[in-house]
């Protein structure tokens, strides 16, 4: 009973600590097969997931001069994913760590085309230089072949991908270098007749689309960069987050013009011509709703709830209790002198669950509350995946986020200080923290990263590469076995 209840969502995944005892392994022996087992696992997750990439990439038309070639452009780019891959968090570590003999040694089984290694300089002189679009375009082919290979179906919300869009800040410089950084003043405002200066600060601002399923499985899909036009200066208002939505969101609509979706989006879009252009484009959508939005939205709620008394349902979700509200067909008027109107539906989720208060042994109830803008018609049928299983894994690109600034992924180092390359990088790290989602999610390799955890599990592949633990027939043996990538 306990997993049908999983299975439809009714008991959340609990979240994994890795074990704090000891090493598992009572033997070299057996310590090496599991390092076989888990390298090829993850190369054979690769080598399966390559052949759609590289002949995307391989699409780049070469800058460089072809007399003067020692490595082709596609193995600069599996290069520069691996470096990310393996978690390397600078230019220098790689070259330092990954073209070590035995590394290489043993990459050259795992990837023959990879004849020699390049210095990391070698890669960034070639993002200066390419249209590095071309990379995520690639990372685009990537996730559209696994869609239509289904591997996703099972996690999707009434029959649409889940895709959470969200902001964040990637660098930030005391200096100006690059007239595409955006600014911000540091200091209180400076009086223009004074000889002293304003201090500004310059960053880089990245809205981030990712596919954000039940299961916790986060896939990065696609990047908009925050920017000024070269050369505009102050001739015009700064970029924001709201026009880099409606740039990304036809972007997506381009790269999966027949895909349903189903967008989630915190409490930054309840607007109107951003909820019109999801009806445009036929999107599904779940929005936050804060206490402050929308007053007239609020209102009409609030005096058509007693109306609508069928609207309610409780239920237990894991060890929460959830009382669900909600009301149908509220018009919602905005533009220019309220001449546009969209029927949105609105619902309303307290919860309450006891808990420890902290350095005591007494028991406290804790309530919370939740609000969401929803594009379809709420029903007992429904909210309880709309809302739980859709709505509230937004949380899941917001964890993503920390993952690639905290745990391995160096998302805020400055790994170029060239606005292309800069750029190049992002789109290579967020190929690789897609290979390692995949991996982490895989039935081969899941029990591996929940044993260990995810950068741990990481570094168990990484540092296997470094030593002789790899058996070259052994390893040629498994490659050569037929993979399918399951996902659970």
């Amino acid at each position: 009973m306990r997993q049908q209840q999983r299975e439809a969502g009714l008991i959340p995944p609990g979240a994994c600590s890795p074990s704090n005892s000891k090493s598992r392994f009572q033997s070299t022996e057996e310590e090496s097969a599991a390092r076989t087992e888990a390298v090829s696992g993850l190369i054979l997750l690769m080598r399966q997931m390559l052949p759609v990439l590289l002949g995307r990439l391989g699409k780049i038309p070469e800058p460089r001069n072809p007399k003067k070639l020692k490595h082709q452009l596609t193995v600069l780019m599996v290069y520069g994913i691996l470096v990310f891959v393996f978690q390397y968090g600078s230019r220098r570590a790689a070259n330092g760590e990954i073209t070590r003999p035995m590394f290489e040694h043993n990459l050259r089984l795992l990837f023959p085309q990879l004849e020699s290694l390049p210095h990391s300089d070698t890669l960034f002189r070639l993002l200066c230089r390419i249209d590095v679009g071309e990379i995520e375009q690639a990372h685009i082919a990537l996730v559209n072949h696994l869609i239509r290979n289904k591997k996703f179906t099972r996690y999707l919300i009434n029959n649409c991908y889940p895709i959470g869009i969200d902001g964040t800040q990637k660098i930030a410089f005391s200096a100006l270098w690059d007239e595409h950084l955006l600014q911000r003043r540091t200091g209180p405002k400076v009086d223009p007749d004074s000889d002293e200066k304003q201090s500004y600060q310059y960053y880089v601002y990245v809205l981030e689309a990712s596919l954000c399923f039940r299961n916790g499985m986060v896939i990065p899909l696609m990047s908009e960069f925050l920017e000024y036009e070269a050369g505009d200066g102050e001739q015009r208002k700064q970029d924001c987050e709201t026009k880099a939505f409606h740039r990304l969101a036809a972007r997506i609509k381009k790269a999966f013009p027949r895909l349903p979706i189903v967008l989630l989006l915190d409490g930054l879009y309840p607007k109107g011509p951003i909820m019109e252009r999801c009806r445009r484009y036929h999107w599904d959508f779940m929005i936050v709703l804060k206490d402050g939005s929308l007053p007239s939205v609020w209102e009409e709620y609030h005096s058509l709830l007693h109306e609508q008394q069928a609207n309610r349902m409780q239920q237990s979700w894991g060890e929460r209790r959830q009382r669900f509200e909600w009301v149908n067909a509220i018009r919602y008027e905005y533009g220019p002198n309220a001449k546009k109107a969209i029927d949105i539906h609105v619902v309303v989720c307290r919860e309450s669950w006891e808990e420890l208060a902290p350095g005591t042994l007494q028991i406290v109830t804790k309530e919370s509350k939740h609000a969401w803008i929803s594009s379809r018609p709420l029903s007992r049928l429904n909210v309880h995946t709309r809302c739980n299983l859709g709505a509230r894994y937004r949380w899941g690109i917001e964890g993503a986020f920390l993952v690639e600034k905290h745990q391995g992924y160096s998302y805020e180092h400055v790994f170029a200080k060239n606005w292309n390359a800069m750029k190049g990088y992002h789109y290579l790290m967020r190929l690789a923290h897609l290979f390692n989602t995949l991996a982490r999610f895989s039935k081969e390799l899941s029990k591996l990263f929940s044993e260990l955890g995810v950068q741990a599990a990481i570094g168990f592949i990484r540092n296997t590469l470094t030593g002789p633990w790899l058996d070259p027939q052994e390893i040629a043996q498994r490659l050569n076995q037929p993979f399918r990538l399951r996902l659970i």
